[in-house]
């Protein structure tokens, strides 16, 4: 029988039907939209959530991150749209 090769790579959970409570740290950020680097940023910053420890798995609460995104600034209206800076560049 072949031996499993670990790597440092997770695999990816399988679908659930529903969704998760608790989110990893890659999962959090995907769900905000931003990358991981922004998240941690941004948790460093106050402006997204402190982690919950389960043993040793590091989560974000998907409820808690709704609320901090919700609390997020509005985008002024005086800046540029998509759109306009799409246009702009092409």
């Amino acid at each position: 029988m072949p031996r499993s090769v670990r790597t440092t790579e997770r695999a990816e959970r399988p679908a659930l039907p529903f969704a998760p409570k608790g989110l990893s740290r890659l999962e959090a950020a995907r769900y905000v939209g931003i990358s991981t680097t922004t998240f941690d940023e941004m948790v460093r910053e106050r402006l997204m959530p402190r982690p919950k420890m389960i043993g040793a798995r590091v989560l974000w609460d998907r409820t808690q991150i709704d609320l901090f995104f919700e609390a997020l600034p509005e985008r002024e209206a005086t800046q540029e749209s998509d759109e306009d800076i799409l246009a702009r560049l092409g």
